[in-house]
């Protein structure tokens, strides 16, 4: 089937384009938010094709995979008002207001099937009586690529400034106190010191290996849908220190290092496996099979199949 979709979340649309599919990716001069074409820093198949708007007016679509409450207008308009079947992929928590209560945009819509990617977040979004459903994040699977040489703790934050106690930034001062830090993302320069060295925005290779060389990984977002960084960590093998909120603890077991609403508790585990080599190869192990064995990208291929056939259909 024909697909459109905007390049929106990079390491989420690498696993969706791997589908027997052709995904049409709108592109446009400017290389817009609207208009951002194929990824450029992660290995995206031949099948995803950028397309102006132009040329969808004139393009068979059988169905729309939404990601922004404005694609709903841009996808009618870029269409030449043609009606085709819309999913919306809901990727965050809800962010204003009375957390529990807040609204969906797509709430109360009978033209639009609502995928969220975590069960945390369907649980609470409002979203009426919109039809929804929970398809959970797919990784591709890198392989075994830890090898923890290096006695230092990797993070992967964008935009760690901006978004301040929500990504947990006042929280990685203290854990230098048990090992230097790397910061890895978009916006990260500003953190540099003599003790957090900064990455800015690396390609998803280039920071696959880099977080490998180190001895875990740590996640200290208090409010996030599940960060993709941590499923790729836990992936290549990395032992994971890890804030107990939102969907983590649905996908981290204790054994893969450390998982906790105490700060202090996953400083001390920090220490730990900085010191105890074999801990951190065994942690970091009990952390692929599980990520694996949830976050499969066959599984994420198989279920958004189902899911898209039922909805053409």
């Amino acid at each position: 089937m024909n697909i459109l979709f905007w390049h929106v979340h990079g390491a989420w649309a690498t696993a969706f384009v791997h589908g027997g599919h052709t995904y049409l990716v709108p592109v446009n001069a400017e290389r817009d938010a609207d208009g951002l074409g194929r990824a450029r820093t992660y290995p995206w198949p031949e099948n995803a094709v950028e397309v102006t708007p132009e040329r969808l007016s004139t393009m068979d679509v059988d169905v729309a995979v939404l990601q922004r409450p404005h694609e709903y207008e841009l996808m009618r308009r870029w269409l030449g008002g043609r009606r085709v079947p819309v999913v919306y992929v809901e990727h965050n928590t809800p962010k204003d207001g009375a957390v529990p209560l807040s609204r969906h945009p797509m709430a109360d819509r009978d033209d639009v099937t609502l995928v969220h990617v975590t069960h945390f977040n369907r649980l609470f979004w409002d979203a009426g009586g919109t039809r929804t459903t929970v398809i959970e994040h797919g990784i591709p699977d890198p392989g075994v690529r830890w090898t923890g040489e290096l006695s230092r703790i990797a993070v992967a934050i964008n935009e760690p400034v901006r978004r301040g106690r929500v990504t947990g930034t006042d929280l990685l001062a203290a854990f230098t106190d048990a090992a230097p830090l790397d910061l890895f993302g978009m916006g990260v320069a500003e953190l540099a010191s003599d003790r957090i060295a900064a990455h800015e925005d690396p390609p998803q290779a280039d920071l696959h290996r880099e977080m490998a060389r180190r001895r875990l990984y740590l996640h200290p977002h208090r409010w996030t849908s599940l960060g993709l960084s941590l499923l790729e960590a836990m992936t290549i093998g990395m032992p994971v220190v890890v804030l107990a909120t939102t969907e983590a603890v649905r996908a981290v077991p204790p054994e893969a290092g450390a998982i906790s609403t105490d700060p202090d508790e996953l400083l001390d585990a920090t220490r730990w496996l900085m010191r105890d080599d074999e801990a951190a190869r065994r942690c970091g192990a009990v952390a692929r099979e599980a990520a694996l064995r949830r976050y499969g990208l066959a599984r994420f291929l198989s279920d958004w199949d189902a899911l898209l056939k039922e909805v053409i259909s």
